[in-house]
């Protein structure tokens, strides 16, 4: 089994078996991640696909299966599902767990943080494509949950996606060789600043949170419909 496929598997072990925890519930929730899941992972894929087949970014093949799905390896294909799938369950224990903490201002920092600064690396860097698309996207994505819809769930997103960060740089340093002679996936310089937090992409903070962001509010929609 590829290595790449081991780091998908431990991902998604623990909130699958934990997903029916009798105060989380969180199977319960099943129908709005996956319909979630599924609409922003096309777009993920899509997004995947294109810049590695510009080699924006790519893979190393001693740490894959050999199975391809859409231009992309089977183990990067399953990576739109089970890592949202977790930080879904990270964002939901998070409720259960801790319904009294106040986020309002944590999310309105956030919100501050990284929408102004998508925006300033977004224009500064223009010919860095995955910079240029992973903060603008972003920032975007920020403002219009956070300054223009208001949503009142922001401030957990900002919750989740703060404590999401302790698993994100385990799993994305190991995807990116921080424990490996070569890393699982490989960037092109000439596309990120080169800014790294290990052995990780700067940007990819700002990538997933595009990911997660759209993810969360799908599924706050749904669940919000069907109480009313």
């Amino acid at each position: 089994m590829s290595l790449y496929l081991w780091i998908i598997l431990g991902t998604i072990a623990g909130p699958f078996f934990l997903s029916f925890d009798k105060k989380v519930h969180f199977y319960t929730y099943w129908k709005s991640i996956f319909v979630a899941i599924a609409i922003v992972g096309t777009f993920f894929i899509i997004w995947d696909a294109y810049f590695t087949s510009q080699s924006i970014w790519g893979f190393t093949p001693r740490y894959l299966m050999g199975v391809s799905m859409f231009g992309l390896p089977l183990e990067e294909c399953l990576f739109f599902l089970v890592v949202p799938y977790a930080c879904l369950f990270i964002h939901e224990v998070l409720k259960a767990y801790f319904p009294t903490i106040k986020t309002e201002l944590l999310g309105k920092v956030f919100a501050f943080a990284f929408g102004m600064s998508g925006l300033l690396f977004s224009a500064i860097y223009l010919n860095k494509w995955y910079t240029l698309t992973a903060c603008s996207l972003a920032s975007l994505l920020v403002i219009g949950f956070a300054f223009t819809a208001k949503v009142k769930w922001f401030g957990n997103f900002a919750f989740t996606y703060m404590v999401a960060l302790i698993p994100f740089l385990v799993v994305n340093g190991i995807l990116t060789g921080f424990f490996t002679p070569e890393p699982v996936v490989w960037y092109s310089e000439d596309h990120i600043i080169g800014w790294r937090i290990g052995s990780i992409p700067f940007e990819d903070l700002y990538y997933n949170l595009c990911m997660l962001l759209p993810i969360v509010a799908i599924h706050e929609w749904m669940n919000k419909k069907k109480a009313a």
